[in-house]
């Protein structure tokens, strides 16, 4: 009997995908579950798994566009596995559990490779392929790469924030070292009582960013037409730099989340985004957003709205500044933050004070806790 492997749904607004990579070619036995295609649409990948164990066969060329319900592939059941499948199938589990068990070397501070389901998640390319059926001009020494669908949705939308929106920016400086000096003094305590969780910095910026929210709710909320709909909780995006490029996956109600879960959910988040392993429900409904160009060492920036929110906070990287402090000039840990907000709907009072607001539970830690 055939089976037909079909573009699974994408999602409500999702119609179309690319075929990113195939990992099993035509041919090949696979077991039921398997993963043996990889699909890009315009905000996540998909993994499509086998429905059954077979023989595998399949004629679209990677790079081609479908639809949701086509025909992709069929899986012959009746096909016996191979004796040597079965031992490529037990030399495989070996590599996933060496990989498990020691992994290769992580990429940024705390980053560690992602194992799913028993098998390594594959990392997705910077470009749609297939790249290297594309001639290249050696005339003029250049190459034309087609843009991935996410890259495509990337431009459309940010082009579309600024000819919809008012986008103004404004800024403020930050004193870190009481933060610095609290994590010096508990990191070790808090990671050893919530395994599994790190105490970054941006934990204290999201849940500054949520306590600011509360004074300043017009920040929190959008425009819909000719209504201003606000939100009854902080749906908080955390933008993240990937190969294939930016992705906002969303931490909802973040104002109901601590310390320790705003760690696990963010570490998880930039994983897994990094690897296109994103659900597209993780990355819908955000209300405000938080980009950190100070990972790749970016001093100043002016952020970019994610339609259709109001407002989105940019950090930067800390850097030890002569201030003035009580007269006397002393060397800080300092960091630049920008705001970037839609002037259609938020005043400037409203987002200087905004800042501000920031700065100071920022500047005085206690203040998250006590909630004043």
């Amino acid at each position: 009997m055939t089976v037909e492997i079909k573009v699974p749904v994408l999602g409500e607004s999702l119609k179309q995908a690319t075929v990113m990579r195939w990992l099993r070619q035509s041919g090949d036995y696979v077991k039921a579950g398997e993963t043996v295609l990889e699909l890009e649409t315009d905000k996540v990948t998909l993994d499509v798994p086998a429905p059954a164990a077979g023989a595998l066969s399949h004629d679209l060329p990677e790079g081609t566009d479908v639809e949701v319900g086509q025909v992709i592939a069929f899986v012959d059941d009746q096909a016996a596995a191979p004796a040597v499948e079965e031992n490529r199938q037990q030399d495989s589990q070996d590599v996933v559990q060496d990989v498990t068990d020691h992994g290769p070397a992580a990429s940024a501070e705390g980053e560690q490779p992602v194992v799913t389901g028993g098998a390594v998640t594959h990392p997705a390319p910077a470009v749609a392929e297939p790249v290297a059926s594309l001639p290249e001009d050696r005339g003029t020494g250049e190459r034309r790469v087609p843009m991935s669908r996410l890259r495509q949705t990337i431009a459309r939308n940010l082009k579309a924030a600024q000819n919809s929106a008012a986008i103004l920016t404004t800024f403020n400086e930050i004193d870190m070292s009481a933060v610095k000096a609290l994590r010096s003094q508990y990191r070790e305590l808090f990671e050893k009582k919530h395994e599994g969780a790190r105490l970054g910095f941006m934990s204290f910026f999201a849940r500054a960013v949520v306590g600011a929210l509360k004074d300043f709710p017009v920040l929190n909320a959008r425009i819909e037409g000719h209504e201003i709909v606000y939100q009854d909780h902080v749906n908080l995006g955390i933008a993240v730099g990937t190969e294939r490029g930016l992705v906002v996956p969303v931490l909802r109600k973040a104002e109901t989340l601590g310390f320790a879960e705003l760690e696990r959910r963010i570490a998880d988040y930039g994983k897994r985004a990094r690897k296109g392993g994103l659900a597209l429900k993780e990355l819908e409904g955000g209300s405000f957003t938080i980009t950190n160009g100070g990972i790749f060492g970016s001093l100043l920036s002016t952020p970019i709205l994610n339609a259709p929110q109001s407002g989105v906070l940019g950090m930067h990287a800390i850097q030890d500044r002569p201030v003035a402090r009580e007269g006397q000039v002393v060397i800080r840990p300092m960091m630049y933050v920008a705001l970037s907000y839609d002037h259609r709907l938020v005043d400037g009072r409203e987002a200087v004070s905004f800042l501000v607001r920031l700065k100071e539970l920022i500047e005085d830690p206690r203040r998250l806790l006590l909630d004043i």
